[in-house]
């Protein structure tokens, strides 16, 4: 439908699951598109399996360092001359444990990854795009932003800070022709729910099967979400037709929050 075309967008952790998906979204939409991720050769081979030619680049980097997520912003301008949308995707759970457990260096951690990256992100691209009076900024945050789980302390308390943030920068920036919005995904069993959920499960006295079923069975349609779901609504936050749309917090998540 190329509801994205002339558009440059910048994704944060764009190597997988989610921001995987959303890559594809936008590209398929039109957009020009960076992704970052940590892994340079799987950058770049995710670059290939794209396909889209000069239309993607890849930028390397862990977006827990504020070094790189503004970098990624001013190479994404470097590369294509402007930015219109910025995803600040990156994130999830670095340590569960009960937060009598946590120590000092595992929540700033979960600070760093989940929180201060969109800070960091958010200030840069806004920079750029306040002078042009455009712009879209989405961050992925999560359900836990409006639920909570037990031995996830520094997720859940990061991901209701950062839909804050939104709410905040929102109301900063509304006239100025720029939107701030967040998607907040139910359960979704990408490679790092796979590789971390055993001890987030276990932190919750479950197995990981059990855990699983247990969030699945909270949601209306009782299964885990898929990313392409996620991708679906940021194209629609990035596009003209929500321009009117900021300050929002779209669950994501099959019905799993009341409200």
């Amino acid at each position: 439908m190329n509801r994205l075309d002339g558009k440059v967008a910048c994704i944060t952790g764009g190597t997988r699951s989610i921001g995987r998906a959303m890559a594809e979204a936008f590209l398929a939409e039109g957009a020009r598109v960076v992704i970052n991720g940590r892994d340079e050769a799987k950058g770049q081979r995710c670059l290939e399996e794209l396909g889209a030619g000069e239309r993607a680049a890849f930028f390397p980097g862990d977006a827990a360092s504020q070094e790189v997520i503004e970098g990624l912003i001013d190479f994404s301008i470097e590369r294509f001359g402007q930015l219109d949308v910025c995803c600040l995707n990156s994130g999830g759970v670095r340590h569960t444990a009960p937060v009598v457990d946590m120590t000092d260096e595992e929540w700033q951690l979960e600070l760093d990854w989940n929180l201060n990256q969109v800070f960091w992100g958010m200030r840069r691209a806004l920079r750029h795009m306040l002078p042009r009076g455009a712009g879209r900024i989405l961050v992925t945050s999560s359900v836990e932003g409006k639920l909570g789980k037990p031995g996830l302390p520094g997720y859940v308390a990061t991901k209701h800070a950062v839909n804050g943030l939104v709410k905040s920068v929102a109301r900063e920036v509304g006239t100025a022709g720029i939107t701030v919005n967040a998607v907040l995904p139910g359960l979704i069993e990408t490679d790092i729910v796979q590789q971390t959920g055993p001890e987030t499960a276990k932190a919750m006295g479950l197995s990981y099967e059990e855990m699983v079923a247990t969030f699945a069975g909270e949601a209306a349609i009782q299964r885990p979400n898929k990313v392409e779901e996620v991708a679906a609504v940021a194209v629609l936050l990035a596009s003209d037709a929500a321009r009117n749309i900021t300050g929002c917090l779209f669950p994501v998540d099959g019905g799993t929050m009341p409200y």
